[in-house]
């Protein structure tokens, strides 16, 4: 059997965060005055010991309800969210595909794919070669001359996942750029995903679509207040945080921190 190759090793791993609390106004029982309470800068812990190993040829969904830590996991994974506590080793740096990821508003669309392409290591030669290819990706060739800012949000991510994947990655971080475009769109965007992994590449797919972490992940991990609640088979991961939306994972919580008290 064929030892597997890590790629990517969180270990124990905390993101703080801190933020300024303006306080809470309180009223007083007697004069009817207010007065602020607990004004001050207060720690939040996104990231609360998490831990896992991901390796070569894998597609792993992330999922968790907003706030969980997902996307916070994924910035520390790049290197542009410090730890508090804990590391992440890397066998080359991940990359990033996010829906909020910068394209420059007043240049057009074939501008922009040059400077993404070049970004990303390619030659000019290359860009000019690929272009097309990225065009067609995009669904984009009557605009394609047209100035970003007259782009929807859809247009723009569908173009930013175009240019991001036309080159092979050895790990890349997909965020939420999955839910915009149509069904096809979306059918396109799973498959380039496969190639990427099939290629030896490693890939990260963060979504809110059940079904998109279906179709692409073997292997899913689900976050829940900064904690890793679960990590394995997709089908068995999905099925478990789908049960606990109907059954509040708040509930599953107090269980989990009844039994370590017992412990």
């Amino acid at each position: 059997m064929t030892e597997r190759k890590p790629v990517v090793v969180v270990d124990d791993l905390y993101v703080t965060y801190r933020v300024f609390s303006s306080g809470r106004a309180v009223k007083k029982s007697r004069g009817g005055l207010l007065k602020q309470s607990g004004r001050g800068i207060r720690a939040v812990e996104a990231l609360r010991g998490v831990s896992f190993i991901a390796y070569e040829n894998e597609s792993i969904g992330v999922i968790g309800a907003n706030g969980s830590g997902k996307s916070t996991l994924m910035r520390a994974m790049t290197g542009l969210t410090p730890p508090a506590a804990g590391a992440v080793y890397a066998s080359s740096r991940p990359n990033l595909l996010g829906v909020g990821a910068a394209l420059i508003g007043d240049l057009s669309g074939e501008r922009n794919i040059v400077l993404g392409g070049l970004a990303l290591g390619l030659t000019r030669k290359e860009v000019e070669e690929l272009s097309e290819k990225i065009v067609d990706f995009a669904e984009l060739q009557e605009f394609i001359d047209l100035p970003m800012r007259t782009y929807s949000s859809g247009m723009q991510a569908r173009l930013k996942f175009a240019i991001a994947t036309i080159k092979q990655h050895e790990i890349l971080i997909v965020d939420e750029a999955l839910s915009v475009g149509d069904k096809e769109f979306r059918r396109r965007s799973e498959n380039r995903i496969r190639e990427i992994r099939d290629n030896a590449g490693t890939v990260f797919l963060v979504s809110h679509s059940m079904n998109s972490i279906r179709d692409t992940c073997e292997r899913t991990i689900w976050l829940n207040r900064g904690e890793m609640m679960m990590d394995g088979p997709t089908e068995e991961v999905v099925a478990a945080y789908e049960a606990s939306r109907s059954e509040g994972v708040g509930a599953r919580r107090n269980r989990r921190a009844a039994a370590r008290e017992q412990a």
